[in-house]
Order: structure tokens, then sequence, then C-alpha cells
């Protein structure tokens, strides 16, 4: 149970560090991320509420304030690293990368939450 709960937080802890980079990209560099953005064909409306979204989800994988919010933060999150992978794959840009990595990092995350905790 402890090596659960260990590698829960490495999982957990390298998966905050890339959303909290990938905001970071959102905020700094905006107009390089709307040329992908636009690039991908996603709205570019959308990279600021997702910059919410992805600290709203680290506090939530952080704290585990609500066993319900947590479980919707690990989906949210799934489907956008999921679409984030299918889009660079679409353009075959090489820059599916990121969302692969952060695919096993959340399921790795999710997978040993749900084992080392009980609900």
């Amino acid at each position: 149970m402890k090596t659960t709960r260990i590698l829960h937080w490495v999982f957990t802890g390298l998966l905050s560090a890339l959303l909290l980079m990938s905001v970071t990209m959102y905020l700094v560099n905006h107009s390089e991320i709307v040329v992908v953005y636009t690039m991908l064909g996603f709205p570019t409306w959308i990279i600021y509420p997702l910059a919410v979204l992805k600290v709203l989800a680290v506090i939530m994988f952080l704290t585990k304030f609500s066993s319900w919010l947590t479980e919707w933060a690990y989906a949210g999150l799934f489907f956008n690293l999921l679409l984030a992978m299918g889009a660079h794959l679409a353009i075959q840009d090489g820059e599916q990368i990121g969302g692969i990595i952060g695919l096993v990092l959340m399921i790795g995350s999710y997978a040993t939450w749900k084992i080392g905790w009980k609900h």
C-alpha cells in the first residue's frame, strides 16, 4: 500500500508539473500558442479556459478535496490529452509526444489513486 501511494504521488507530481508548464506556455507565449491552435484546427478562444481548467485539475489532483470532482478532473484531462494527441497525429507535426506522456502520467496517477485510497 505504501509503494502504491508513493507511485501515486510521483505520477501526480509529474502530471501536475506537465499541466502547469502547459498553462505557463498558454500565458507567456500566447501568440505562439494561438498559431499552434490555429494549425490544429481548434478555436483560439479556448486557450484561457483550458488554462483555468488545468489549474483547477491540478488543485483537485493534489488536494483530493472531493472524490467526485477529482473523477471529473481526470475524465476531462483524459479527453483533453487524447484530443491533443489525435490532433497532432492528424496534422503529422510530430508533436504528439506531450499528449502521450500526459496520458501515461494521468493513467498512472488515476490507477494508483483508485488502488491506494479507500473510497
